[in-house]
């Protein structure tokens, strides 16, 4: 309703609390993916874990509104070894939990706790289905260790006589792999996976063209212009849902707008010194929302954003 009512008057107006947040387990990473400050190593915030028990304070605070809380931002989550613990945490307190993985980390050991945690949806990023494919953008990656991970969780479920977590083959489609979309769904159906989620790609360098944008105008964020150069596919209106609805968590507190401001550049606030619900109706935050219904565009976070970035299989 808040949102709403505030793209009707034009006027940031925030009535009740966020139903989804995203909390960062960790900014640390195994690979080294392009157009990912962890996998690039290009951090200009810090680099750490989150930690348990600032977790459960920050949980205890808003699990009573909360409905949808995504376990990840930057870094790989089961980097973090009381990830599975938090997970477990949140569970018990009726919230419903996801969290997205390279897979690397899914040794029988992992996968069976995973199962035990209660984590409702795992997101597993396999983004080719042959190595020389596969290691083209996840730098550093090991495709066999992703499908080994997928069936270890798989095998887990089984012989726990668990439905969850629903698991999630996410495809991020670009240029050097858009040649095996239907290999991918193909491969889920394989080994039992839920489903396939053909995702878009974000690239920082694109108005020139990039070698990551696919060529498949579906798959692409991008669009070519008559005079060579590129720009966001969809047009960038003086709005945005995720405003109103959720928000992002770093490891260390503080409060960040969305999942496009991996550097924290636009702090609105730090659980660390204030409680949520201060921050969320705090006048910083009003201000934030109130330039997205002035002038979106103007944003840096913003320019790169597209709304409708996941394509269902």
């Amino acid at each position: 309703m808040s949102y709403h009512v505030s793209k009707t008057r034009k006027t940031s107006s925030s009535m009740g609390f966020p139903i989804s947040m995203a909390i960062e387990p960790t900014t640390s990473c195994n690979l080294r993916c392009p157009e990912c400050p962890s996998g690039l190593r290009q951090f200009t915030r810090p680099i750490g874990m989150l930690e348990p028990e600032f977790f459960k304070t920050t949980i205890d605070s808003v699990y009573k509104e909360l409905i949808y809380l995504t376990f990840y931002f930057q870094g790989e989550p089961y980097l973090n070894p009381n990830f599975l613990d938090m997970v477990r945490y949140a569970s018990d307190k009726g919230i419903y939990t996801s969290t997205s993985t390279n897979a690397h980390y899914l040794n029988e050991d992992q996968a069976k706790k995973t199962v035990e945690s209660k984590l409702d949806r795992l997101i597993i990023s396999i983004d080719g289905t042959t190595q020389e494919t596969y290691q083209q953008y996840r730098i550093g990656g090991t495709l066999s260790k992703v499908i080994e991970g997928t069936k270890n969780i798989i095998q887990a479920k089984k012989k726990l006589k668990s439905n969850t977590p629903h698991l999630v083959f996410q495809f991020l489609v670009v240029k050097p792999n858009e040649h095996q979309l239907e290999d991918v769904k193909k491969l889920a159906k394989e080994l039992g996976v839920n489903e396939v989620v053909f995702k878009t790609a974000q690239v920082y360098d694109f108005e020139n063209g990039n070698p990551l944008i696919p060529d498949n105008i579906k798959y692409s964020r991008y669009k070519k212009n008559a005079d060579g150069t590129y720009s966001i596919k969809n047009k960038l209106l003086n709005q945005c849902w995720r405003m109103w609805s959720s928000c992002v968590i770093t490891w260390d507190g503080v409060v960040v707008p969305c999942c496009f401001d991996k550097d924290a550049k636009h702090p609105l606030g730090d659980l660390k010194i204030q409680s949520f619900k201060e921050l969320w109706g705090s006048l910083k935050y009003h201000g934030f929302r109130q330039s997205i219904l002035k002038s979106r565009e103007e944003i840096d976070i913003c320019k790169n954003c597209s709304e409708g970035t996941k394509v269902w299989a």
